[in-house]
């Protein structure tokens, strides 16, 4: 049943909103977490993030004039209260659905997404270009980056805010300091947010500050901001946000709706450098289940919202708990593997390889640049890092992989988890890139696992090789096949393998679309078109001989992967042409990724859409027969 919301009905944009008296914004941020609650437990997606700033978002919009006042969401995952607000309302309910809303910020959305983000620590850089440009063109308007503590622990956020003071005088960053990103925080910075926060003698006068500002009201602002600097510089001795040339402010209660209007009112007025506002907020705020488990309720299934139990998914295992166990089962083997995530424990599995080996495991925050040299680093001391990073997040580390693994010949082991597309999460978060940018690179050995068995012999070879950088992609989801009893063997590094023998056409599957394309060889078959499949497994270093014979025994060649074009096709085309291949007549198509950035839908819809479902390999084939394109789907 839908919540009562009377307030909230008023509200379609942040106009309508600021109607409102001061004395009804409590009542209507509860309103607000409620409609929130009640749309993702039909959507499912990202829940405890947005709950956590129901309150900022009120007030943000409450005294900002978005959207001429511009406002970016670091990640965007917690822009659900956001979206409501700003006439997505009645379409919330379709977030993270095909055709629907996007479950992060995004420009072509609406004029209230400034910046589109899905990945982290990217706001105040973003906010600091709106910030020059204003200034350039002479306005007065003002720019607000929101950022978690998770996000901080990113060198992009520094670099920004070591920038900015030097660019601008008026910029407004907030500090959503909710200690729980997805996973804890970890490193200095969150110990020392952490610190801050927890220090008595901090809390107990700025507790006595607020005090008096509430009893005397906002004409003493300028004595309370005085006496809050104090009351901070005597028990820190200054702030790092300071030092990079900030005003600092805070830490104040991010769920006080009333304190944060107030502050925010009195933050417009800084106009002679920029000011960083650290609120402190719990993720999860307002719905019981998601405040006593902010790990489970960081993303959502459906669920029910009395119960907060969630709907079940498949009993097959994932391919992440696969890549996992067999991680673990070679660390027995082993004592030199060692595990590094970039604050995606639970999202690459190296969670349950950290409760077997949590002296061996290590969580480096959201660093990608940090995890790759880190990595680098080991394998050059003789360890046997696995970095498991989704292929997404890899991109931002890509000059580390180049510069400190690659050129230097490390074998650090990629583990490239949400390979292809992802459904709900869309463009932002597929792994559309990670073959043609590894297989560019000398020395890089890049594999795809076609089902969980593949990968997890795959995660074998990767710990067997000792001299060469290596790769392994798998996608999201529940993996194909059970393991089998040669589910420990290494491959041969290079080689492929048949799955199928067939005459005319011959499909060459790389990565996990392999059932697909079995499903493709056997409706070719009943057409009366004999088909081979075969799984390359490789893609550097191509198995050329296994190449060479389906070039030269098939009519139709077809190469098939969840990668964008440049990838493991053109890898084959590259070899063809230089091996001579195509010069005897041989109709090859590489079947690839669209060349676009696709939006969420299911991923089923999603493969359709881009071509690469049993039916559209089977009309490709058609096609390259020259036989007209069959209408499989009629």
């Amino acid at each position: 049943m839908a919540p009562q919301t009377p307030l909230l009905d008023t509200v379609t944009f942040p106009a309508d909103l600021r109607k409102l008296d001061p004395s009804q914004l409590r009542q209507f941020a509860d309103e607000l977490r409620a409609e929130m609650v009640s749309a993702v437990s039909v959507t499912g997606g990202h829940l405890g993030a947005g709950l956590g700033v129901v309150e900022l978002t009120t007030a943000l919009h409450y005294v900002f004039d978005t959207p001429r006042d511009i406002l970016i969401w670091d990640v965007g995952h917690q822009a659900y209260p956001h979206k409501i607000i700003t006439g997505r309302r009645d379409r919330i309910r379709t977030l993270r659905q095909g055709g629907g809303l996007s479950g992060f910020t995004k420009r072509s959305e609406s004029e209230y997404d400034p910046f589109g983000a899905a990945h982290a620590s990217t706001s105040i850089s973003a906010a600091l270009g709106f910030a020059v440009a204003r200034d350039k063109r002479g306005d007065d308007n003002h720019v607000i980056a929101v950022i978690g503590d998770g996000s901080m622990s990113a060198g992009m956020a520094y670099e920004a805010m070591n920038n900015a003071a030097e660019s601008t005088k008026r910029l407004i960053v907030i500090l959503n300091d909710n200690d729980m990103s997805i996973a804890p925080p970890v490193g200095g910075m969150s110990g020392y947010l952490a610190r801050l926060a927890a220090t008595r003698t901090y809390r107990r006068v700025r507790k006595a500050v607020k005090g008096v500002t509430s009893a005397l009201g906002e004409t003493i602002h300028d004595f309370a901001k005085k006496t809050e600097e104090y009351a901070r510089t005597m028990v820190t001795g200054g702030t790092f946000f300071e030092e990079l040339g900030f005003h600092y402010i805070g830490p104040f209660d991010g769920h006080d709706v009333d304190l944060l209007r107030r502050v925010l009112s009195n933050a417009k007025e800084f106009d002679d450098r920029p000011v960083l506002i650290h609120v402190v907020t719990k993720k999860g705020k307002g719905y019981a289940p998601a405040e006593n488990a902010a790990d489970k309720y960081h993303g959502v299934t459906k669920f029910n919202v009395v119960t907060g139990e969630q709907s079940k998914g498949a009993s097959a295992p994932s391919y992440t708990k696969v890549f996992a166990q067999a991680l673990i089962r070679e660390a027995e083997k082993d004592p030199k593997i060692v595990a590094i995530t970039a604050a995606m424990p639970s999202g690459t599995g190296l969670d349950l390889f950290g409760a077997k080996f949590p002296d061996r495991t290590f969580d480096v925050g959201i660093a990608e640049q940090h995890a790759v040299t880190f990595a680098a680093g080991l394998a050059a001391d003789g360890m046997k890092p696995f970095a498991a990073i989704y292929s997404t997040f890899l991109q931002r580390g890509y000059d580390q992989v180049v510069h400190d693994v690659a050129i230097q010949k490390l074998p650090v082991r990629f583990a490239m988890d949400r390979a292809g597309l992802v459904g709900a999460d869309g463009a932002t978060h597929a792994g559309s890139f990670d073959v043609g940018y590894l297989g560019a690179l000398p020395g890089f050995i890049v594999m795809a696992a076609a089902d969980g068995n593949e990968l997890s012999r795959m995660v074998a070879t990767c710990a067997a090789i000792d001299d060469t950088p290596s790769a392994v992609r798998y996608p999201r989801g529940d993996a194909d096949g059970a393991l089998g009893a040669d589910a420990a063997a290494p491959l041969e590094i290079g080689k492929g393998r048949i799955l199928r023998e067939g005459t005319s056409v011959a499909l060459l599957n790389f990565g996990a679309r392999c059932g697909e394309a079995n499903k493709a060889a056997d409706k070719l078959a009943a057409m009366g078109l004999s088909t081979t499949l075969a799984d390359a497994r490789f893609a550097k270093p191509l198995d050329e001989d296994l190449i060479r014979r389906l070039a030269r025994e098939h009519e139709v060649l077809l190469t098939i992967e969840e990668g964008a074009m440049g990838g493991f096709g053109a890898f084959v085309l590259h070899f063809l042409a230089r091996d001579g291949g195509l010069d005897r007549g041989l109709k090859i198509r590489t079947l690839t990724l669209p060349d676009i950035f696709q939006d969420q839908d299911k991923p089923e819809a999603q493969y359709a859409a881009a071509g690469l479902d049993a039916d559209a390999i089977v009309n490709a084939a058609l096609l390259a027969l020259g036989r007209g394109v069959n209408e499989v789907r009629a």
